[in-house]
């Protein structure tokens, strides 16, 4: 759910944007501020269907809580992202990188759950509580920029 107010928050960036740059609808042509909107728009809606597809795949395969904690970040990294992509380009670097960090904890824990349930359909051995331990022990260390 946060992440459909923060897309409908982007969304009525750009509409706002739009208006004040055009006072009409919306439209592509406009200002140079309307642009960074709408690109950061863009790219943020872009980078949701990877970010849904690993975030379910660690909670459901791996382990919740540090999945969801991991999304929670990634929701304000987002956040970040396009505050800072409003601003100079250089400023939303810093959101884009974390983000990637954020994307590939979720996709090795992706990896991890996936490996462990082969591990225990051929060799009956489950490293289930092993993975959970790690994986919540490494995602406090996601905080760190």
């Amino acid at each position: 759910i946060l992440c459909v107010f923060l897309t409908a928050f982007f969304a009525n960036k750009v509409e706002h944007e739009s208006r004040h740059c055009n006072g009409k609808g919306l439209q592509r042509q406009g200002s140079s501020s309307f642009d960074r909107v709408y690109t950061a728009n863009q790219n943020c809606g872009h980078a949701y269907p990877t970010f849904l597809a690993v975030l379910w795949c660690a909670g459901l395969l791996c382990s919740q809580a540090p999945a969801a904690f991991a999304g929670l970040m990634y929701l304000f990294v987002r956040q970040k992202y396009f505050v800072g992509y409003l601003g100079e380009r250089t400023q939303s670097t810093p959101g884009y990188l974390f983000g990637k960090r954020i994307i590939l904890f979720l996709f090795l824990m992706s990896v991890a759950g996936i490996l462990n349930y082969y591990l225990v359909f051929f060799f009956g051995s489950d490293f289930e509580i092993h993975i959970k331990t790690i994986t919540s022990a490494i995602s406090p260390l996601l905080l760190i920029p």
